[in-house]
């Protein structure tokens, strides 16, 4: 028997770089901050990166970046950039046209790049899509005619793919949902329209009179199933899915301070609650056990490290988004991001008018002179000009 040993070793193939792999290199790179100047610095790092940043399916998963709000006053509505230049928004590529002018129209919600715009002169609620220009105008159904008046409204985009993020496809399918209470029995109704079919779906009732109904209140989106703190310690939930509308119980309290609630996504889309208090955010979670009782967990209580004047129970809460988890607050003239998981806060604008408008945050991807490409299941991304 030979005591040779052969050493093989040298045959064998070099182990590959995970930035070998396209897949790994495109879960990487989706986890770059959501900027322009983000892709164009990996574009110049090789014709490779280029190319899989410029592929339209990786604009389908990539986060669109928070460009600014939507700040709502009694006479118009204007669209207040976050990003510093040459990220900011130019005023001219956000476009509502007429649907600015406060007097005639009163914007209901803004998610997933659009905004829904009630026309207060004819019976319709229009959707405009501001980076691209396009308003898309849909009459109001027969049922609210019967209503008090006061609608609340949410639009979301529709597409159903598991890895779609919302607001990188502005051509995919929306849906918009309606709310108001009949004016006899106090019932809320609501009803779906579908962009796919361009109808209305079947008309949704509680079955029970509400006593209160705030208009104004912004409805949240947690998995497939909206939510409004709209009446007195109960909270009313509209599941699109099974397309039910019915109020559940929530904790004490939640109308005696509006501006200071808001339901937000909590763990595993669960629903959640953040209250605004003198010095401190609390975040609550809702439960409920398998005899349908309801209980709110505390998951959270950080001290607000932003102002003094918070102490003086001097902040409000302006908006929420739940695609990025975060909270804008106006405290003592100016207006601040925290967001929610790791509590960090930033300041975005410094102003002092904020206190009596409604504020909603507003994500999309822009560009001037954009170059349109196919993909994302068949809509259009906006792409070409993000690369430089």
């Amino acid at each position: 028997m030979s005591d040779e040993i052969t050493n093989s070793s040298s045959s064998l193939p070099a182990p590959a770089s995970p930035l070998d792999n396209d897949d790994l290199l495109e879960e990487i790179l989706l986890r770059l901050p959501p900027k322009q100047s983000s892709l164009r610095h990996v574009s110049a790092v090789c014709k490779r990166w280029r190319g899989l940043v410029a592929d339209p399916r990786f604009f389908c998963r990539w986060k669109p970046p928070l460009l600014g709000a939507l700040v709502c006053g009694d006479k118009e509505t204007v669209f207040t950039p976050i990003l510093d230049p040459p990220e900011g928004t130019p005023l001219e590529r956000f476009d509502l046209g007429h649907c600015s002018r406060r007097r005639h129209y009163c914007v209901l919600d803004c998610r997933h790049s659009r905004v829904l715009v009630k026309d207060l002169w004819r019976k319709e609620i229009v959707v405009c899509e501001p980076i691209r220009g396009e308003q898309h105008h849909v009459p109001i159904p027969p049922a609210f005619n019967r209503t008090s008046g006061h609608l609340n409204g949410v639009v979301l985009c529709a597409a159903a793919a598991h890895d779609h993020v919302h607001g990188s496809c502005p051509s995919s399918p929306y849906k918009v949902a309606l709310m108001s209470m009949y004016k006899t029995d106090h019932r809320l109704v609501a009803c779906v329209y579908s962009s796919e079919t361009g109808i209305w779906g079947k008309y949704v009732s509680t079955s029970a009179p509400c006593a209160i109904f705030n208009a104004h209140i912004v409805g949240t989106l947690t998995g497939n199933t909206l939510h409004w703190l709209s009446m007195k310690d109960h909270i009313l939930e509209f599941d699109l899915d099974r397309q039910t509308l019915a109020m559940i119980e929530g904790p004490q309290g939640l109308n005696d301070e509006p501006h200071k609630h808001r339901i937000i996504k909590a763990e595993d889309c669960d629903v959640g609650l953040f209250v605004l208090s003198e010095n401190s955010i609390q975040l609550w979670q809702m439960k409920v056990n398998y005899q349908g009782i309801t209980t709110w967990l505390l998951r959270n209580d950080a001290i607000l490290e932003i102002s003094p004047q918070i102490k003086r129970n001097k902040g409000r809460l302006l908006g929420y988004d739940e695609d990025i988890e975060a909270i804008f607050l106006h405290i003592h003239g100016g207006v601040y991001m925290v967001q929610l998981k790791s509590m960090q806060c930033k300041k975005l604008d410094e102003s002092s008018h904020y206190t009596n408008y409604r504020y909603y945050p507003f994500k999309s991807f822009h560009a001037p002179g954009i170059a349109i490409a196919a993909g994302c299941d068949g809509a259009e991304v906006l792409h070409g000009a993000l690369l430089g």
